[in-house]
């Protein structure tokens, strides 16, 4: 019998899996290892978020919502994006949930992309923004950013990137894997590059509520720019939510519309407990925010201080909760210093590499964990690089 090759799309088998997974892979099936990997905050769910899904059960509310999400939610976050970021959106037509903030970028660059557009990915970056644009048709054209400019996109960077193909542009702030924080000014720039070439912005703003030293600034709040914006945030790491699996996408009437569309066949709805979860934790949960966001702050001075004093470069994030170190003192490639301390040290980082060319010779490591776990994981890395300076 006649069998074909492949009943797989190129496009899918053309894709690389995730640089992340292999090493909690590895980490897994090891006892004692201290994981620096996982991109999720080491808080749990307020207990009043949680309460207000189990009361959701109880209640009976196990259906649908409408497409876009509970009203009730939409108009929440209506008024936490003006009141906090000065960026208005109409709950009614302009805000739609989602399962988390992967599945908002997804159907975000499917809405918007055609065959052959371009689309400039800021690296280092998220491993899945280059996939996602591949998968909607896309071509990804990367910037990679510098580590003595703390990794910060520049205008003139953006520029040379920038050809007639150019569709959009795709930033994250405060960013992983690097923790770098595009400030006012920053941002002002690149947007009057956007606006002069006619171009559209996605904003991955996931991390927006842990910038620490000059507050998050949207760039849809910028003159000009909040018709150009698609705008996502999500619940996973400023309120510890990301089990609940529930982002949200601000845009303008006009590109809300056809996202809508494509949520609808692929989605019906993100999930309802969640929902009336999220209801509850912006209503009263902001306070316990502020008091993670203080916890982060503490132990990034600590970790960033001591990888520096260990030799190992590191410029201090001002958001998100990863330190992104140079490991250049060992001679290690990303991969081989990942690997190695994994199995000699038992400490699990990312290898900067899986992050775009520019992450190569660095590691992201992420703070959200305890104190002891952090304390504990600096005397292995800094016997480590003891042991493997000069290699």
């Amino acid at each position: 019998m006649t069998t074909k090759t492949s009943y797989i799309a190129k496009s899918v088998e053309n894709l690389k899996p995730s640089g992340i997974r292999r090493f909690f892979d590895l980490a897994a099936n090891m006892e004692g290892v201290i994981s620096l990997g996982v991109g999720e905050p080491d808080f749990i769910t307020s207990w009043t978020v949680r309460e207000a899904a189990i009361l959701s059960l109880e209640q009976g509310f196990t259906s649908y919502t409408a497409n876009a999400g509970l009203l009730e939610l939409r108009e929440k976050i209506s008024g936490y994006m003006k009141n906090g970021y000065g960026a208005e959106y109409d709950p009614n037509t302009e805000i739609i949930l989602t399962t988390g903030a992967s599945q908002a970028l997804d159907i975000s660059m499917r809405a918007i992309i055609d065959p052959g557009d371009e689309v400039v990915v800021v690296e280092p970056g998220f491993v899945s923004y280059v996939p996602l644009v591949q998968l909607a048709g896309g071509t990804p054209v990367t910037v990679e950013t510098k580590p003595e400019n703390g990794f910060k996109l520049t205008a003139e960077e953006l520029e040379e990137a920038i050809t007639e193909r150019t569709k959009a542009v795709l930033l994250c702030s405060p960013n992983n894997p690097t923790g770098t924080v595009l400030e006012r000014e920053n941002l002002e720039e690149i947007a009057e590059v956007i606006r002069r070439h006619d171009l559209v912005v996605l904003s991955d703003e996931i991390y927006s509520e842990l910038a620490y030293d000059h507050g998050h600034v949207s760039i849809a709040s910028l003159s000009g720019m909040r018709d150009r914006s698609i705008v996502i945030n999500g619940f996973s790491k400023g309120f510890a939510m990301t089990g609940w699996r529930l982002g949200f996408i601000c845009a303008p009437a006009e590109i809300a519309a056809p996202l809508l569309k494509i949520h609808q066949y692929a989605m019906m709805c993100a999930s309802t407990p969640a929902q009336y979860a999220a209801v509850e934790a912006l209503d009263k949960g902001m306070e316990e925010v502020m008091e993670m966001k203080r916890s982060y702050r503490h132990r990034r001075h600590y970790f960033v201080d001591s990888l520096n004093e260990m030799g190992l470069g590191c410029h201090l994030p001002g958001g998100a909760f990863y330190a992104f170190p140079s490991v250049a003192k060992t001679g290690l490639s990303s991969e081989e210093f990942a690997e190695k301390l994994l199995m000699e040290e038992k400490v699990a980082v990312v290898p900067g590499n899986v992050f775009g060319k520019g992450g190569e010779g660095h590691i992201r490591c992420s703070y959200a964990s305890s104190m002891e776990q952090l304390q504990e994981a600096v005397k292995r890395m800094k016997r480590f690089v003891e042991n493997h300076s000069g290699n």
